[in-house]
């Protein structure tokens, strides 16, 4: 066809044609009037915030292929890079292949336990303390050998949220990981169990009570030889055991035992020994007791261990306070032979029982929780009773006066009443009321002993 026509031969590609993709192509090129931007085929601009979009992934991929290389080929490089910037900056450590690099690096000393021994090591952990600030204590103390892998170890476990002050139970065998788990979990609590001596109790009763006690740290044997036979170290703490007139020497600490309810501490952490227990008992002894009471009056013609002897002989035999005074006034008058006891003898059955006991103590070895004490002997009288010499002063129906020491541990108000016994009624005799809730009748002459004792059914 002619030009002139305005036809060419390939003028059928500018007319209307079907549309393509959701749009009509009307162009060689697909572009319309006016029409300045290219569309793919979802209608994205190739060029633009998608073509950032697509570089910005590129360049994610390509990091982490650089890091992957660098984990793999370099890793010793990167790892030397990475433990000094955690070193620098131990928030790093949350950060996982940091921490990875971290804990590579450490090795074996992340899981191996320290050199020492399994001895417990009781540890502080102060106030406003840090895992930094423990880790130089806890290498001088012998629970780690490496700061670093404690410090890795608390920095990834988050030790520094969950340190609170106390002493905790560690040991010289610990890996890091237990070292900061004890720092945690194994916090010291003084614990302790009231463990009560009632009065009247002679110094091998108390020690049958340490016999039946469970976890504690009180060695039974080593209290007992303590207060029979009382080391230099204890006596020149307690200078007043010291006097004659109070404990003559070589004397045991019957008697100086305070009856009471003591808190025996036990667990790991300072527990009650039984040196402990002894001066605890002698504290409480003497600040009961006093040092007014030691400095008996010359007009009371005892010293104050013999005092503190016939005390003990009423503690056994009194029931109710207001009679204390009373038996002591009994035995009183008898040490002093008034017109109805010339004999002068005090005829105390707690006396000769207590020697009998300790005689047969002896067929018992140590284990004395098994034996009942001051039973009444049934083989024959008190009077009657065979004992060995030395301790034949306890027969109080033979040998007169006091026996050689006190029986058992008396209290406050027994030693009262035999500081100021009450001699003016003139009894010296008495026998225990049946069901009379402790109670005693007294009597001046032996006459009227003997009705009371008929009436009572002895």
């Amino acid at each position: 066809m002619s030009i002139r026509g305005g036809r060419g031969p390939r003028d059928d590609l500018a007319v209307s044609g079907p549309r393509q993709n959701g749009y009509q192509r009307t162009g060689r090129y697909g572009r319309g009037p006016g029409d300045q931007r290219r569309f793919d085929r979802y209608g994205d601009r190739g060029g633009g915030l998608g073509g950032l979009l697509k570089f910005g992934i590129f360049l994610v991929v390509l990091a982490a292929l650089v890091i992957v290389a660098l984990l793999t080929v370099a890793r010793p490089i990167a790892r030397l890079a990475v433990v000094s910037l955690a070193e620098d900056n131990p928030s790093a450590l949350k950060i996982g292949f940091v921490a990875d690099l971290v804990r590579e690096d450490l090795g074996a000393t992340l899981t191996n336990p320290n050199d020492g021994t399994g001895d417990q090591i009781v540890f502080e952990v102060q106030s406003g303390d840090t895992p930094a600030m423990l880790a130089p204590r806890l290498q001088d103390a012998g629970v780690i050998s490496s700061q670093r892998a404690f410090l890795f170890e608390a920095r990834t476990t988050d030790l520094a949220a969950k340190l609170s002050a106390g002493k905790f139970a560690l040991a010289g065998n610990l890996t890091p990981e237990e070292v900061v788990n004890g720092l945690v979990e194994n916090r010291i609590v003084n614990q302790s169990i009231p463990v009560t001596f009632r009065e009247g109790l002679r110094l091998e009763q108390i020690t049958a009570k340490l016999q039946t006690l469970q976890g504690t740290s009180i060695d039974p044997k080593q209290f007992y030889d303590l207060v029979t036979k009382p080391t230099d170290a204890i006596l020149g703490d307690y200078p007043w055991l010291l006097d004659p007139d109070v404990r003559p020497k070589g004397a045991s600490l019957e008697g100086f035992l305070y009856p009471a309810t003591y808190d025996i501490r036990i667990g790991a952490e300072n527990p009650t020994t039984a040196e402990g227990l002894v001066r605890m008992m002698l504290d409480a002894w003497i600040k009961a007791v006093g040092q007014d009471r030691l400095d008996v009056p010359a007009k009371r013609g005892l010293t104050f261990y013999q005092v503190l002897t016939l005390a003990s002989i009423v503690e056994r035999e009194a029931v109710l306070d207001d009679e204390r005074p009373l038996i002591a006034g009994v035995y009183q008058n008898r040490i002093d032979r008034v017109p109805s006891v010339k004999h002068g003898l005090l005829q105390a059955d707690p006396t000769v029982i207590y020697a009998v006991d300790t005689v047969n103590l002896g067929d018992y070895s140590t284990d004395w929780q098994k034996y009942v004490f001051w039973t009444v002997p049934k083989n024959g009288s008190l009077a009657d009773q065979e004992l060995p010499d030395s301790l034949a002063g306890y027969n109080t129906y033979k040998v007169r006066g006091l026996p050689p020491g006190p029986i058992a541990t008396p209290s406050v108000a027994s030693i009262d009443a035999a500081l100021n016994p009450n001699t003016k009624t003139g009894y010296t005799y008495f026998v225990a009321i049946p069901n009379g809730g402790g109670a005693h009748d007294f009597s001046k002459t032996l006459a009227e002993h003997q009705a009371k004792l008929k009436k009572y059914g002895y």
